[in-house]
């Protein structure tokens, strides 16, 4: 019997790859007529780069990203509060990447085609409906745009994983309604320029409320740095958030002006956002954490089971842990609804306690507390913060998200053999 997979972004693709590692059948059904990247610069963390190693990819993400070096955090004056190694440098086994989200994507969609043939995936063909019966799962597809049936496929077990707006996701919780909304909105670009810190540098500046995020993705053919960034504006009561597109055009005057006067010797963020190559707007939203994912031979995989805030980096990695964690289910209990259970158990509880430690703003939050206690600047962090008080932010957080070094360097491979 075959795994039925809907949704060709990171999540399935990742699961389609860890299928075919270990033998077993399935076909990916993906809405869209075709697959293009779509969004921006993301970071995967160690744990999600060591599955992506083990499935082949360590030449790829040297060639699409940057093994990430360091972490900083600076307050609105643009002085130093915080900053670690990251990926190799802290300790880990494996690198951090700093990439772009459609790299990555297309990167997993050529390798899966590549590894097993074009028919494995099926544009055009949105899971629309979907019946248990004795053999299994039997979906039916439609186009989205048209709304043409184009086919039904049979299989053993269904994973939705077709990001925040599922609509499997919303057949299981019809009254769920739309993402949630802090009331937070982001303005993402990509600007060229000369080289950030140690030149593979993420970097969190400001507070919650104001807050711009900047890492090179990648170079230019002249050298230059691609500078990945984000700024973040918490809007007044009432603001209408308007749509979720990853290509819905920004306008500098929405935002810039917040950041006018943000220019540091590290960073000149007013020249940053001058020269971005392209803007693009889109609210932070993430979805309530779930009491199930699993119903029957139907489960949840992704942003569809754990869409979190942009927050700590760890998005499109818990997705690749999904995947990973599946397929070892798959391989240990069968194409059962055993196995989607088992995998559920691995990982909804731990997955939730991230979307809330996120909703909380995560490691960010120490922008928060610098800012209260030090709002005109500081002489030296430690007047605001003590050394231990800052460290302690990092190793909590990389303990919510499976990222403590000792522990992840000890732990065996999800998929052994």
């Amino acid at each position: 019997m075959t795994v039925l997979i809907s949704g060709a972004g990171i999540g399935g693709l990742s699961l389609g790859l860890s299928l075919h590692q270990l033998g077993i059948p399935f076909r990916i059904f993906e809405a869209v007529d075709t697959v293009k990247p779509l969004g921006v610069g993301i970071n995967l963390q160690p744990h999600a780069v060591r599955e992506l190693f083990e499935l082949g990819f360590e030449d790829v993400l040297d060639g699409i990203g940057l093994r990430t070096q360091e972490l900083a955090y600076f307050s609105q004056q643009g002085q130093l509060i915080w900053s670690e190694p990251r990926g190799m440098g802290a300790g880990y086994r494996w690198p951090q990447f700093s990439l772009h989200r459609g790299k990555l994507q297309m990167a997993l969609y050529d390798a899966l085609i590549e590894r097993c043939g074009a028919d494995v995936v099926q544009t055009g063909a949105a899971v629309t409906e979907w019946r248990e019966d004795g053999q299994g799962v039997l979906v039916t597809l439609t186009h989205r745009k048209t709304g043409a049936r184009v086919g039904t496929a049979q299989g053993a077990v269904l994973v939705i994983a077709e990001g925040i707006n599922s609509t499997g996701r919303a057949k299981l919780y019809p009254d769920e309604g739309p993402a949630h909304w802090g009331g937070t909105m982001m303005w993402r670009g990509i600007t060229h320029g000369p080289s950030l810190l140690t030149g593979a540098s993420v970097t969190m500046t400001g507070r919650r409320d104001v807050k711009f995020a900047a890492y090179p993705i990648g170079t230019t053919d002249q050298g230059q740095a691609i500078i990945n960034w984000i700024a973040d504006l918490t809007m007044p009561a009432g603001y209408e958030w308007r749509v979720q597109d990853w290509n819905r055009a920004g306008e500098r005057t929405e935002f810039a002006a917040q950041f006018a006067d943000w220019s540091f010797e590290w960073l000149d963020v007013p020249w940053v956002i001058e020269n971005a190559q392209g803007i693009w707007e889109y609210p932070m939203v993430d979805r309530h954490p779930l009491a199930q994912w699993t119903f029957g031979s139907v489960t949840l995989l992704g942003d569809a089971a754990h869409a979190m805030y942009p927050i700590g980096s760890n998005g499109a990695s818990q997705c690749i842990l999904d995947a990973r964690h599946l397929a070892k289910a798959f391989k240990q209990h069968g194409l059962t609804g055993h196995a989607l259970s088992a995998y559920e158990t691995e990982r909804r509880e731990k997955v939730n306690a991230l979307v809330l430690a996120n909703r909380g703003d995560g490691p960010d939050k120490i922008l928060d507390i610098v800012a209260e206690r030090a709002p005109d600047g500081f002489a030296h962090i430690n007047d605001v913060m003590s050394q231990a008080a800052l460290d302690a932010f990092a190793k909590d957080y990389k303990a919510i998200a499976g990222m403590d070094v000792e522990a992840l360097n000890a732990a065996p491979s999800i998929i052994e053999g």
